[in-house]
């Protein structure tokens, strides 16, 4: 059943270092998005976890923050983790795997888009035509041997990929899906498998199972990629691509290739999406050089909103939430192609809350645009 958008609640988790940086200055944008948008207000709940909570209370993730989680129509995730502090066992603490585990969030869905004003990476004008979306499957493929791995006598060590039709099945319908709705503004549409089917049997049966959705979804394109090539073009000609469906462990990679495509993490939201539940995140980690100093650079983490209010208007029907997303990604970009506030990350002179006051100053001028 459709909720009430007037009853919408945001778990919010801030994290550690840059992570509570960049999520305050979310929540401060996205108030005032409202203001000027109108429609249903969202209701926030900051909630503990993290690698310092863990070093106050001796819990990473409490009981408490997994259910408010649950009962969340979304979770806005800010940064966890912290290079000193681990658990007994000497695993980092990563409170954002165990929530993906713990609600089979398992699409994780990085777009990449180049913005006026962003660094040139790449010298070929094609490079500002770069909007792509990696679809991750998340909850097997090499990341199953997360606490599973094992080493014999101290001369050999093991991790198993896990490849089931289940997982990937559900991966790729969620990459169609989402073609089918770029193919609304784009023209076109079309979905690349990427993997390894050369050389494991792993991958080819990954391939295989892709290959029996594709023949569902005959108006979208479909083709296949090698990893190792895919790495190549998406440095050679990553204006081409679409979206593209990969393995976990693949994704985990290419996604931060990708990334710097566009200058680097701060420009890199993701969403982690299961059937009930959504994550959203920027990709980039908790910055420990330079958290504390306000140098943090916002947009992935505005962006991130961006894509949770997207996935809360279409799920619940609420239009309003879609005209907040566009009115986002319209101020960072109008905020970007100033080059007044051009992030420090970039050599730059603007500071995160330089950043987030120039955003929220261009929201009346995007709404404008919105509007027309």
């Amino acid at each position: 059943m459709t909720r009430n958008t007037n009853d919408l609640t945001i778990a919010v988790l801030p994290g550690d270092g840059i992570g509570r940086e960049v999520m305050a200055a979310c929540l401060e944008l996205m108030t005032a998005t409202e203001s000027v948008s109108g429609g249903p207000p969202l209701r926030t709940a900051t909630h503990n976890a993290g690698a310092q909570y863990y070093l106050e209370s001796g819990d990473a993730l409490p009981a408490t923050t997994v259910e408010a989680c649950r009962s969340a129509d979304a979770i806005l995730f800010g940064s966890m983790g912290w290079p000193d502090v681990r658990f007994p066992d000497g695993t980092e603490i990563i409170p954002q795997l165990d929530l993906r585990m713990e609600f089979d969030l398992y699409a994780g869905v990085r777009p990449i888009r180049w913005f006026p004003g962003l660094p040139r990476i790449l010298a070929d004008e094609r490079a500002q035509g770069i909007d792509f979306v990696l679809v991750r499957e998340q909850t097997e493929g090499l990341f199953y041997a997360r606490g599973r791995g094992k080493i014999v006598d101290d001369s050999e060590a093991y991790d198993t990929m896990q490849i089931t039709r289940k997982g990937t099945a559900r991966a790729s319908e969620y990459a169609f899906g989402l073609a089918e709705r770029r193919r609304a503004r784009r023209g076109t549409g079309r979905v690349t498998c990427v993997d390894k089917a050369n050389v494991f049997t792993s991958m080819a049966f990954f391939r295989k199972v892709f290959d029996d959705v594709a023949a569902k979804h005959k108006d979208v394109e479909a083709d296949h990629a090698y990893v190792d090539a895919m790495a190549l073009n998406m440095v050679k000609k990553p204006w081409t691509l679409d979206v593209m469906v990969t393995e976990n462990m693949f994704g985990d990679i290419l996604s931060d290739l990708a990334a710097g495509l566009v200058g680097g993490m701060g420009m890199a939201p993701s969403a982690d999406v299961g059937d009930t539940h959504a994550l959203f995140q920027p990709a980039h980690g908790t910055a420990p050089d330079i958290a504390g100093q306000g140098k943090a650079n916002p947009c992935a983490m505005f962006l991130s909103a961006a894509m949770m209010l997207d996935w809360l208007a279409e799920k619940h029907g609420a239009p309003e939430l879609e005209t907040r997303a566009r009115l986002i990604e319209g101020a960072i970009e109008e905020t970007l192609s100033s080059g007044v506030a051009t992030p420090m990350e970039f050599g730059g002179g603007a500071n995160c809350a330089e950043m987030t006051r120039a955003t929220i100053a261009a929201l009346p001028s995007a709404m404008r645009k919105v509007g027309r």
